[in-house]
């Protein structure tokens, strides 16, 4: 018999039926080989050029959706708003189509094209095998440090250059409490620019397709919560220990004030450079105690609160 390892090496040969072929999986590769084979089943559409903006936009859609509805139903539930930020704010329609519309468009103009381009140059076939359980894990995590870092020096460079926020960064700054359809609600190289520290973390990395497919599901979420403006007692910043990771509070605070929480998930990168700030209990902050919205320049809360009252 032919032990063959995951990587496909011979480990060894025995008995009396040279065509019998044993591969040698992990337990991590064993608990997810059931899921990797039914997504192999589907290999046509995953590969195909469509897929990665078809992927992306459901993903997102639907994971804003729920927030949609509860924005809906809010003033109708009043046992809603303890959970809401701003209690007093749901998007209207004429916030919530743009948001949407943008979001479409983008996709089909520029990301399509992308696509298409990267599946003509680079067609690959999915490995038999998925990643390790640990190994998936591991890398969906690495991943997230990796954008949160990046995110977080590209994020600070776009508020520290009022060229850069003005041309680039200030359509994102447009609603000063946020909503999940305004997750993506940015410029084309905003879009690119995230877009770009994606894949450059799951190549760096060597990512089993796998391990980019539920990457980008997590990314998503995580973006979408973090602009939904519900704080629930399962709001992943609840579920993670020690205050590492921010959540949508310390992000609404981000574009209520400017000038902290540039990160977009954890925290360490803002305690280090001093801009942490913790989010106030919901309700204290008032819808004008933001800064001015066409400078994207770094102000002092308590001196911007004076200005607006």
């Amino acid at each position: 018999m032919i032990r063959i390892s995951r990587r496909g090496n011979i480990l060894a040969m025995s008995g009396y039926n040279s065509s019998e072929l044993q591969v040698v999986c992990s337990p991590g590769q064993l608990f997810l080989q059931p899921l990797w084979d039914r997504l192999k089943t589907w290999e046509a559409v995953l590969q195909s050029p469509f897929f990665p903006v078809i992927f992306s936009i459901f993903t997102y859609v639907g994971f804003c959706l729920p927030f949609v509805v509860l924005d809906f139903l809010c003033p109708w539930l009043p046992a809603l708003r303890r959970y809401k930020i701003h209690p007093d704010f749901s998007p209207s329609p004429r916030q919530l189509l743009p948001c949407l519309g943008q979001t479409l468009y983008q996709h089909l103009v520029f990301v399509f094209p992308v696509s298409l381009l990267h599946w003509a140059r680079s067609p690959a076939h999915l490995p038999p095998e998925p990643p390790e359980l640990l190994q998936l894990v591991r890398h969906v995590v690495l991943c997230l440090l990796l954008f949160d870092t990046e995110f977080f020096a590209w994020h600070v460079l776009h508020h520290k250059v009022p060229w850069l926020y003005r041309t680039f960064h200030k359509v994102h700054h447009s609603n000063s409490s946020p909503f999940a359809l305004a997750t993506q609600y940015m410029s084309v190289w905003e879009l690119f620019s995230l877009g770009f520290f994606d894949i450059a973390n799951v190549t760096l990395l060597g990512c089993h397709p796998l391990t980019v497919l539920i990457f980008h599901v997590v990314n998503i979420w995580l973006s979408v919560e973090d602009h939904s403006g519900y704080d629930f007692p399962w709001s992943t910043h609840r579920l993670v220990p020690f205050g590492w990771y921010g959540g949508v509070a310390h992000h609404d605070l981000h574009h209520s004030q400017f000038n902290c929480n540039f990160a977009p998930y954890f925290t360490h990168w803002d305690k280090i450079l001093g801009t942490l700030r913790l989010a106030a209990p919901r309700g204290q902050w008032s819808e004008g105690s933001g800064c001015p919205s066409d400078t994207g320049q770094l102000c002092i809360p308590h001196l911007n609160r004076k200005k607006h009252t």
